[in-house]
């Protein structure tokens, strides 16, 4: 059973949502209010967050770019009737792990909280073997973290499978669409960018810092693969 916070003010979603959660095998709390989401995220952490973009208070933006800023790794699906293809990019670029637009199926929303609890649940726990050590870059699955030259990347647990993932297939180009099915649980779309996101994340804490490698390499059209490169 995994703890379920579904942040959202339209009271009948909510309580949609929560009902499936619930027939699912979760435990969802319901918070209408942005500040009580935070405050319930910082002191009573879930497994998953379930966030709307337009609350009150303080809205879902705010509580995503908070949340990170203040190192609370939980998994985040954003639920919301902004559908741009802008607003899904900045959601995902700020922090989110995976978005649904509204109105969404609710057998779809389960699946990807279950998604999302496997992603975090399989970081917590992570009996996974010894660290991997790729020049400057030391990928620690005990840690669920990377370093380079001896810091931390302070990666989510997202960002972490997801370097991880390349990491196990080093050398090997891994496409956009396995990257998806293995980490978000779900087929490539038309548009989704939400792996080019996360791998444009993984190079602002990762590449950017490495002071002789780059460690993520593009196959334009493809996918991407873990590869040191130098500078």
């Amino acid at each position: 059973m995994a703890k379920v916070l579904i942040v959202e003010d339209d009271q009948v979603i909510a309580e949609a949502m929560a009902r499936h959660l619930t027939a699912a095998g979760h435990e969802p709390k319901i918070v209408a209010k942005g500040e009580q989401g935070l405050a319930a995220l910082r002191y009573e952490p879930p497994d998953v967050l379930v966030l709307d973009l337009m609350l009150p208070q303080r809205d879902g933006w705010s509580v995503i770019e908070f949340a990170r800023a203040n190192g609370i790794g939980t998994p985040i699906v954003v639920v919301s009737a902004r559908g741009t293809e802008h607003d899904r990019v900045h959601a995902l670029e700020i922090g989110a792990d995976d978005y649904l637009v509204k109105p969404f199926s609710m057998k779809e929303l389960v699946a990807r909280v279950k998604a999302a609890v496997r992603r975090g649940v399989r970081a917590q726990d992570a009996p996974r073997g010894d660290a991997i050590d790729i020049e400057e870059l030391r990928i620690d699955p005990r840690e669920v973290q990377a370093f380079v030259e001896g810091s931390s990347a302070e990666l989510t647990p997202t960002e972490f499978k997801l370097l991880y993932t390349l990491a196990l297939e080093q050398g090997r180009v891994v496409t956009r669409d396995e990257l998806l099915q293995r980490i978000w649980g779900r087929r490539q779309t038309h548009r989704d960018r939400t792996v080019d996101v996360f791998v444009r994340r993984l190079r602002d804490k990762i590449d950017k810092r490495a002071p002789r490698h780059t460690f993520i390499q593009t196959r334009y059209g493809v996918g991407y693969k873990l590869d040191p490169q130098l500078k």
